[in-house]
């Protein structure tokens, strides 16, 4: 599974960012590190420079093997409270997804008159 972590101008880019982003996903989602191709995180300051409550925002949108991306948005007050409220949102998205495939799975197979 690749991830790549993308920041705005407002948001200062670097290796120690980019490595804990990548942690913090690693962590939260390595039950499906061999279903996912590939991660890619939007991190960005809304408000600039001005101060401001909820101006952090953290967009990441998964890209599960043969199907159509799942994207996934939080803010919040800091830049980790935006990471781990949308890594959160990510895990709680995949497992529905797959779910809704494993009982359509399910379903297939039961209906199969092969079976």
């Amino acid at each position: 599974m690749q991830i790549q972590v993308n920041s705005s101008n407002q948001i200062q880019g670097n290796v120690r960012l980019n490595d804990w982003v990548r942690t913090t996903l690693q962590s939260n989602l390595e039950r499906y590190e061999d279903d996912l191709t590939r991660i890619e995180v939007h991190l960005r300051d809304d408000n600039g420079a001005k101060p401001g409550t909820h101006d952090k925002r953290c967009q990441m949108e998964a890209r599960p093997k043969g199907h159509s991306p799942i994207s996934v948005t939080h803010t919040a007050g800091s830049l980790d409270q935006a990471v781990d409220g949308a890594a959160s949102k990510l895990n709680h998205a995949l497992e529905h997804f797959y779910g809704k495939l494993r009982s359509k799975r399910g379903v297939l197979e039961l209906s199969d008159p092969d079976a």
